[in-house]
C-alpha cells in the first residue's frame, strides 16, 4: 500500500533521512521488505516545518528513485520536523492532490492502509465532513476523507480522540455496508510540535510500523558507533519499517496503540474506536 516515516529532533539534512540509511525510504520505494508491495512508485510526498507558520510541501507523481527534484530540495533543506510519504495506490488515480502528507493550516496528515469498499462508503463519509472543510477535498484518495473527518472531529483540540472518532465512523458506515473489516491504518500527524501516531486495523492485522528506541540507551549499546553519536537526545523515528539493520534500535508498534512524541519523549497508549460525536 505504502510505506512513510516522521521524524523529530534537532534540525536534520532531509537528504541524511530519505536517501542516506541502508533501508531509506527511497530504497523502500523499489524494494519495500514489510509492505503488501515491493514497489512504492505512485507518487511522493514530503512535508517539513520550515520558515513560515505554515509546514511546506512537496508532492510528486514521480516515483521517488527517479524524482530529481526531490535530490535537490533534500540536499539543501534542513528541518527539525519532517514528514515523508511513498505511496502505492489502492485504485485510486496517480495525481499530486492524492499524494501525501495532506495539509490543513498547520497540521500534517498522512497513511498507509485503505478504508476498505471505498467506492460504496465514499458518499456517506464524504457527507458526514463538516460543510466549513468539505471545500477542502481536492484529490480522490480515502486517506484525505479520512484526515477531513479527523478534523471534523476535533483533530485539533484533541487528536487521539478525534482519530478514534473519525475510525468509530468508517467502521459503523463500513458496517452498515456490509464491509467485514472496513479500515486497515498505521496514521501519522503532526502540528509542528507534537507527533501522534497510530496503529490499528478492523481485522486486528495491521501494516507494520516501527519506532526508534531512545537515544541514550543507542549509545550505551554502541560506543564506538559514530553515527549513533551524532543523534541529538531529542531524535525520534517512526518508521513503516525499519531504516536499518542496526540490533536493538527499533520496536515494534503493538497492535491498537497510539504512540505521542513531544520534546523528544515517547509515550505509548491503548486505540481503540469510539462512537462518533459531532463537535458542537
Amino acid at each position: 500500500m505504502c510505506r512513510w516515516l516522521a521524524y523529530s529532533g534537532s534540525p536534520v539534512q532531509l537528504h541524511d533521512l530519505l536517501f542516506k540509511p541502508e533501508n531509506s525510504l527511497v530504497v523502500q520505494s523499489r524494494h519495500s521488505r514489510l509492505g503488501v508491495e515491493a514497489v512504492n512508485g505512485d507518487g511522493f510526498g514530503l512535508g517539513w516545518y520550515g520558515a513560515l507558520g505554515t509546514p511546506g510541501i512537496y508532492r510528486s507523481t514521480e516515483p521517488a528513485w527517479n524524482d530529481r527534484n526531490l535530490l535537490e530540495i533534500s540536499s539543501q533543506a534542513v528541518a527539525d520536523r519532517v514528514f515523508a510519504h511513498i505511496r502505492a495506490s489502492t485504485g485510486t488515480p496517480i495525481q499530486q492532490t492524492n499524494c501525501h502528507p495532506f495539509r490543513h493550516g498547520r497540521w500534517l496528515w498522512m497513511h498507509n492502509g485503505a478504508i476498505a469498499d471505498f467506492h460504496s462508503v465514499k458518499r456517506d463519509l464524504a457527507m458526514a465532513v463538516l460543510p466549513s472543510l468539505y471545500p477542502e477535498i481536492e484529490g480522490s484518495t480515502d486517506s484525505e476523507i479520512f484526515f477531513l473527518l479527523a478534523l471534523t472531529f476535533g483533530l485539533e483540540q484533541d487528536p487521539p480522540r478525534a482519530v478514534a472518532q473519525a475510525v468509530g465512523l468508517i467502521e459503523e458506515i463500513g458496517r452498515r455496508h456490509g464491509v467485514e473489516h472496513p479500515i486497515q491504518m498505521t496514521v501519522a500527524t503532526t502540528d509542528g510540535e507534537t507527533t501522534w501516531a497510530f496503529r490499528y486495523s478492523s481485522e486486528g492485522k495491521s501494516r507494520s510500523l516501527f519506532h526508534s528506541v531512545d537515544v541514550s540507551t543507542l549509545r550505551e549499546q554502541y560506543p564506538d558507533n559514530v553515527l549513533v553519536h551524532k543523534l541529538t537526545q531529542d531524535a525520534r523515528l517512526i518508521v513503516s519499517e525499519p531504516l536499518g539493520s542496526l540490533v536493538g534500535a527499533w520496536e515494534e508498534v503493538p497492535e491498537s496503540t497510539s504512540l505521542v512524541i513531544h520534546g523528544g519523549r515517547l509515550t505509548v497508549h491503548d486505540f481503540s474506536p469510539s462512537r462518533a460525536r459531532a463537535m458542537a
